[in-house]
């Protein structure tokens, strides 16, 4: 079979800060041989969809004890597990009992309705109106605000508790959350995004209060459960099929859109998951 072109997203060198478009380039000199040797066990795959997520962000630097290794500068990769990150970190870690009260920041839809429909009670931060309004209207939260609009985030939380805190976001949103848990909270950290572009991290207060109010916080890595996937699927997919679980995609078409895909992760241009379409053939 023919050689055909391959086009590449590539990372130009390890990025310091917030991540731009410039730091990576589109190659399309790049080809591929669809041709593979007799007997290869080989798998030649071609990628209609790719996902952005802010992990990635990591990626980009030079590699200092991460979870994740870094990208070699010269190459770039795209993968999300979003679905599955929920799943385990909120039914394996958390636990949820009905009538608990849960908090989830920089929400995005899957935990809260996965808290929903475990009987808990729901509140959603985002950072605009739009997205507000979609936990609100759309995945059925049952109070929502725009952390940007907040004069008192610390007197935001304070009015009901919280026993279950999905983390996402870190720094001062972590400070605050923990002086409002609730006796023998449960906290589960699967990013802290506020902290992914600073060179220097932001040290957090309140961190007496796992001691005084019996808190568990637990981080947790999805490839550490990718072993239960087929129970997730088990649960997912009917849920999908009865309407009960909705989802939205932010959708940017063509590879050479996927540098500007990943970058709106960091500023919340993103509106629902963030999607690339490769090609629709």
């Amino acid at each position: 079979m023919e050689e055909v072109r391959n086009q590449q997203v590539v990372l130009k060198d390890y990025v310091n800060g917030f991540p731009k478009e410039s730091d990576m380039l589109i190659n399309d000199s790049a080809t591929i041989n669809l041709k593979l040797q007799e007997g290869s066990n080989v798998v030649l795959v071609k990628n209609l969809y790719l996902s952005c997520d802010p992990y990635m962000r990591g990626r980009m630097s030079k590699s200092q004890g991460s979870y994740v290794d870094s990208y070699t500068p010269g190459s770039v990769g795209i993968l999300g597990m979003p679905g599955m990150t929920a799943y385990a970190g909120f039914y394996e870690i958390c636990a949820p009992k009905k009538g608990e009260y849960v908090f989830v920041s920089a929400a995005s839809g899957a935990v809260g309705q996965f808290a929903k429909l475990s009987g808990c009670y729901v509140v959603g931060s985002a950072g605009t109106k739009e997205k507000v309004d979609l936990l609100k209207n759309k995945f059925g939260y049952d109070e929502t605000f725009n952390y940007k609009e907040e004069q008192d985030l610390e007197a935001t939380l304070k009015r009901d508790g919280i026993d279950i805190y999905f983390e996402n976001v870190g720094g001062k949103m972590l400070e605050v959350v923990l002086a409002n848990m609730r006796l023998n909270g449960r906290i589960s950290a699967c990013g802290m995004i506020s902290q992914y572009n600073l060179e220097q991290g932001d040290g957090v207060r309140n961190l007496f209060h796992i001691i005084t109010k019996s808190v568990r916080m637990q981080g947790f890595m999805v490839t550490d459960y990718f072993h239960m996937y087929p129970k997730y699927m088990e649960m997912i997919m009917p849920l999908i099929k009865q309407g009960e679980i909705c989802y939205i995609e932010d959708v940017a078409e063509g590879l050479a859109s996927a540098p500007a895909a990943l970058v709106g992760l960091f500023s919340g241009r993103n509106v629902g998951k963030q999607v690339v379409v490769v090609t629709r053939e």
